[in-house]
């Protein structure tokens, strides 16, 4: 008898009322859900938190939309009401979470936040970045109360080096009646994480689906033609790697004459004997990539194993009806560059009626952009593109324009978007074709291959739930390329999660002025990353102990009935290396021969004298002592390392608020008991990578003098991380007057603190950035979008977003400073929050 489909696993719940929530949630949904979705909203309604681990696409989000709807299954009364906080990683999946639950529950109970937008804050259901719940966290925020469910989407994000933290923070300050609902991609060690959350969270179900909705089918681009990566269809684990592709791998092997020539053969026998599959059609005209099994290329030609140009593709792929795409190109450059080259060449997706709407949609979604703006903005021709069905979308985009990217290419009328990997973080955009034009990228500071977990992220982009029967992954053919490499890629699709958690300086006061700091340790000591260093301690203990027992055996196997035989055979060896040490040693001065020679016949003397020297069963005692010996220099090693593992995290802890005494941000008093000084209290709101230098600068009133726009310049020094091959502006590229005074004295400043945490075994920051000081003081005293952009020497989207980051630490300093300069940074902050960044901060 087969398994019952979903939809009869929701009647028969139904008939039997069990979960009966999650059943009626099920019945309104526009499809069946998948059993590991049932499974996601049985265990919350059963009251227990949730890990849910699955594919891109795969519908992770459902389990989510259920928590949420639990917490507005019951009205609101008298103001007071379940609250449900929807958290993302980034600001456009937030701001496209928020869109898409307004539709579901209507713009009054529905809010976001995102450090610089703030609608509708004290609703029920919250949209907000994960540094915006942290620090509610830490503020105990009032909007906190009332808090049912937290769901933490991109859960993955944990083991980003730069901001994963944040996500462990939030998972252990959590109150505990809080639900929780963490989502992430397919990673290898679900059950290690899931342990982890179920020890600090409570009750935790882990829910892992390796399996993809709608199957990825993946197809390598050579000749001009789509051949199948795979031989056999039956799985991917076990499938074979097309030989064709091998043969045409090897076909400028050492025999490459006579392989291109049994190439030919093949080729015309295969075209000549003809095969159905070769000419089976897409409903939208063309060839069909073949589903599996050899087929023929067109033409062994050597010089047609080139690739073909980006138009050519992007015509075979719409005549095989395999768009929409994304093409990913690993450089913003790059993906400009291919929007160009196809418009050149005269392609055109769209038809009359769908320029018509995309024209509507753009100037709409546009009508705030000031009219100066859009030459410099390149907005004609971007417009243009987007008539023709061809867009880019990278990081240096313009927010606004990203945005118009993102709706059109989900109503279909953009068809093709190049991309970099950002596309893959979980924006909505599912494709019917993903096409890897390289599977190498480069990482700042060389190129390298990308992992099985990129790869998966990147094609899990292809086949759209309830359009696609499958999706289709594309890789383009290079003379470099390794079909056996591509294959391990696409077998392997998990990767680790490990943890990133440090603890910071502001994380360090915020947690000593709640819990104090014994309780603040042991609080540490719950993270995720000292929970996998504790796992990697259990292996070496449990070793540890197997090795005990061995230890025992090889002492009782060397007793001696004359006396003590580890003490003897610890002479023995003693001597031994002190005598291979004498012979190996021969650059030692004369002095220290001699004193070695006569501690080495000390030794000889105490071996000769001593009782066991004379046993008969010496020799046979030698050898089980020489394996105790080996065996417990061993175990020592691994004691060593159980001692540096355990407690890391909160030794690191501790050296952090060392660094706080002795700068008198923390103070200890007569019965030990650590608490914070006023200016502990104000780094409790100072957020970010710089904390402990703001907090010190304004302390010493560094930044007192400066005008707004300075203020901005310098704000902007603190956040703004420049590309490592990017040369400094030099001292005549910055503003001058007060600014350089503070800048100067803020540089002295981070070198004083970064002697001192390097005294304490931290490692330090990175010195103080200067490249965009010049461009956000002159945007900051109103100058124009070209100018400006001119002095930064960058897109008009990497400006926003430092400027954003400036608009966020200027916002602190608003909060925390004195009333002067709090003042200044009010103005600065209106300053800046202007033009492209004002429209962009929604």
């Amino acid at each position: 008898m087969s398994d019952p489909t979903p939809a009869e696993r929701f009647a028969r719940a139904r008939e039997k009322r069990e979960h009966p929530l999650t059943a009626a949630f099920a019945a309104s949904q526009r499809f069946d859900l998948d059993p590991f979705q049932i499974a996601g909203c049985q265990a919350l309604e059963d009251g227990r938190s949730v890990l849910v681990a699955a594919p891109t696409g795969a519908g992770k989000t459902i389990v989510g939309e259920f928590a949420i709807h639990l917490a507005m299954r019951e009205p609101a009364v008298a103001g007071h009401g379940d609250k449900a906080f929807y958290t993302t990683p980034i600001k456009a999946l937030s701001n496209q979470k928020f869109h898409e639950l307004q539709d579901v529950y209507g713009a009054e109970n529905v809010g976001l936040l995102t450090g610089d937008t703030n609608i509708n804050g004290n609703a029920r259901i919250v949209v907000m970045t994960t540094e915006v719940l942290r620090n509610m966290l830490y503020a105990d925020s009032p909007a906190l109360r009332g808090l049912r469910f937290v769901v933490m989407d991109e859960v993955h994000y944990l083991a980003d080096r730069f901001r994963g933290a944040v996500w462990e923070e939030i998972i252990i300050h959590l109150p505990p009646r809080v639900r929780l609902v963490s989502l992430s991609a397919t990673v290898s060690n679900a059950e290690e994480f899931g342990d982890w959350l179920d020890t600090v969270r409570g009750d935790t179900e882990v829910i892992v689906s390796e399996i993809r909705p709608v199957p990825l089918e993946q197809h390598v681009l050579v000749r001009g033609d789509l051949l199948p990566l795979f031989d056999d269809r039956a799985g991917i684990a076990t499938a074979q790697v097309n030989q064709e592709l091998m043969r045409i791998r090897s076909v400028k092997g050492p025999n490459f004459e006579n392989n291109r020539r049994a190439q030919e053969m093949r080729s015309s026998s295969a075209r000549n004997g003809g095969r159905a599959e070769a000419n089976a059609r897409f409903p939208g005209g063309g060839r069909r990539p073949h589903k599996g099994g050899q087929r023929p290329v067109r033409s062994a030609n050597v010089q047609r194993i080139e690739r073909i140009d980006r138009p050519d593709v992007v015509r075979l792929l719409e005549r095989a009806n395999l768009l929409p795409a994304i093409f990913f190109i690993f450089s913003r450059v790059g993906c400009d560059a291919a929007v160009q080259q196809v418009r050149r060449s005269g392609v055109r997706l769209t038809s009359d009626q769908e320029r018509a709407e995309i024209r509507e949609i753009v100037d709409d979604l546009t009508r705030t952009l000031l009219e100066e703006d859009l030459a410099v903005l390149g907005y004609w021709e971007w417009r243009e593109n987007l008539e023709r069905g061809v867009a880019s979308h990278h990081a240096g985009l313009l927010p606004a324009f990203k945005e118009v990217v993102e709706q059109l290419f989900q109503r279909k009328l953009v068809k093709v978007v190049f991309a970099t990997e950002t596309l893959a973080l979980g924006i909505n955009m599912p494709a019917r074709t993903v096409v890897l034009e390289k599977l190498e990228k480069f990482n700042g500071e060389a190129r390298v291959a990308i992992t099985s977990g990129e790869y998966t992220q990147l094609t899990g982009r292809a086949g759209r739930r309830g359009i696609d029967v499958e999706g289709h992954a594309v890789i383009q053919w290079t003379e470099s390329l390794d079909p056996q490499q591509v294959a391990a890629l696409a077998s392997r699709r998990t990767y680790p999660l490990n943890s990133s958690f440090r603890p910071t300086y502001n994380m360090a006061v915020n947690l000593i002025d709640q819990f104090g700091r014994p309780r603040s340790r042991e609080i540490l000591e719950s993270s995720f990353a000292q929970f996998q260093a504790d796992r990697a301690v259990v292996g070496l203990a449990r070793q540890v102990r197997e090795a005990e027992e061995s230890l025992a055996g090889y002492q009782k196997s060397m007793t001696c009935d004359r006396g003590d035989f580890a003490e003897y055979s610890g002479i023995r060896r003693e001597l031994s290396d002190l005598e291979k040490l004498n012979r190996k040693d021969a650059t030692a001065s004369r002095a220290a021969r001699e004193q070695r020679q006569r501690h080495i016949a000390t030794l000889r003397r105490r071996m000769q004298r001593h009782p066991c020297h004379e046993c008969p069963e010496r020799e046979q005692h030698a050898r089980w002592a020489e394996r105790y010996w080996k065996l417990k220099r061993t175990v020592d090693q691994m004691r060593r390392q159980i001692d540096t593992r355990t407690g890391t995290v909160a030794r690191i802890f501790d050296r952090v608020v060392d660094v706080l005494t002795e700068l008198d941000y923390v103070q200890v008093d007569d019965a030990g008991a650590t608490s914070l000084t006023p200016a502990g209290r104000t780094m409790r709101r100072i957020y970010g990578e710089r904390d402990l230098l703001v907090a010190e600068s304004l302390r010493r009133g560094l930044w007192d003098e400066l005008d707004a726009a300075s203020l901005a310049a310098l704000a902007c020094c603190l956040v703004y991380e420049p590309r490592r091959d990017e040369a400094g502006p030099g001292e005549r590229g910055l503003p001058r007057g007060a600014f350089r005074s503070a800048l100067d004295a803020t540089q002295d400043l981070w070198q004083r603190l970064d002697d001192l945490e390097r005294d304490n075994r931290l490692p330090g920051s990175e010195p103080v950035a200067m490249g965009l000081a010049q461009a956000m003081h002159s945007w900051a005293r109103g100058g124009a979008l070209d100018r400006v952009l001119i002095e930064a020497d960058m897109a008009a989207g990497d400006f926003v977003r430092w400027t954003k980051q400036t608009i966020d630490l200027l916002d602190q300093l608003s909060l925390v400073a004195d009333a002067r300069l709090a003042a200044t940074a009010r103005k600065a902050l209106d300053a800046v929050r202007r033009g492209i960044v004002a429209y962009s901060s929604v």
